[in-house]
């Protein structure tokens, strides 16, 4: 390994990484020059959390996984039996029961001559199981300060957000201008100028105790992002999904992201505008935060060994 690159977690040098029915360890953990992924970003994948032996909203994203494959038209796609299996089988040999995150690629596969076609696709999907030991992105830390990004978010018209696809670029080009700012993400507008997510996570603003969150049009619908309109649906939190301005967006008396990598994480201020009281989370976004650890530490599929 590059003696400049620092592993954030130790524990990470050492991990056993699943692709297509084997184990490598970390330094020989590859995928062919051919692979699709490496082509042309042609996969799709999914984020998971395992929290204290079971895995949170597994057969969702497993679901998703099987709707964007069959969007992208992959042939011999794996059951979701056998995902199972390749990640349980991963898990137990990094011995991962808590506090892991795992990104769940399926690539289109390996190409028998170097093209765009998925014509030379011929060897079947490209499985990958990489788990890290990981805590949520932003538990524990202050609140984010954002800035809205110059990049717009894909029109359907021209990429459905609805395809959890390997190819971000949109997406990174938004997190450089964040880097570049020193903030920790940037808010993606759609075409028409209003509010569509975050540059890795869904966006959610609340006012005068109610809560709203952009149509999934144009941002992708997560899954982290349903579970938490579930919550307030259930727990009588007034909640909407509508288009939402950027006077609306610096209005708000509080606002927080979700996705599975920082679960819920609230927002202090965007593009310079403090947002709530100070630095201080609000307490709608409290709530939710306690009710969705809560619920993820508590449901899940439980790991077979």
């Amino acid at each position: 390994m590059d003696s400049h690159a620092t592993i954030p977690d130790p524990r990470n040098e050492d991990i056993k990484i699943w692709i297509d029915g084997e184990l490598y360890d970390r330094e020989n953990a590859k995928i062919s020059v051919f692979d699709s992924l490496v082509q042309g970003g042609d996969g799709v994948w999914e984020g998971l959390r395992v929290y204290d032996g079971k895995i949170f909203a597994l057969d969702a994203h497993l679901d998703r996984l099987q709707n964007s494959a069959k969007a992208m038209a992959f042939d011999d796609v794996p059951t979701n039996k056998e995902i199972k299996d390749a990640l349980f089988a991963t898990l137990k040999a990094n011995g991962m029961r808590d506090e892991t995150h795992i990104r769940l690629t399926l690539s289109r596969g390996k190409k028998v001559t170097s093209y765009m076609d998925p014509q030379v696709n011929q060897y079947g999907s490209t499985l990958i199981v990489l788990p890290e030991w990981k805590p949520a992105l932003h538990r524990n830390k202050d609140g984010m300060r954002l800035i809205t990004s110059s990049i717009r978010r894909n029109t359907p018209q021209c990429l459905d957000s609805k395809i959890h696809h390997n190819n971000l670029i949109n997406n990174i080009l938004a997190k450089i201008e964040a880097n570049v700012a020193g903030v920790d993400a940037a808010v993606m507008m759609d075409l028409d100028g209003y509010v569509s997510e975050a540059n890795a996570t869904n966006i959610f603003f609340v006012n005068d105790g109610k809560v709203m969150t952009p149509h999934p049009d144009y941002c992708l619908p997560g899954i982290t992002r349903q579970t938490a309109i579930d919550l307030c649906k259930e727990h009588d939190i007034p909640v909407t999904e509508k288009r939402i301005s950027m006077a609306e967006m610096y209005a708000a008396d509080e606002c927080f992201t979700t996705g599975t990598m920082g679960e819920l994480a609230y927002v202090v201020e965007i593009d310079g505008r403090s947002i709530g009281q100070g630095d201080e989370i609000g307490p709608v976004t409290s709530r939710l935060q306690t009710l969705h650890r809560e619920l993820a530490q508590t449901t899940g599929e439980p790991l077979p060994f």
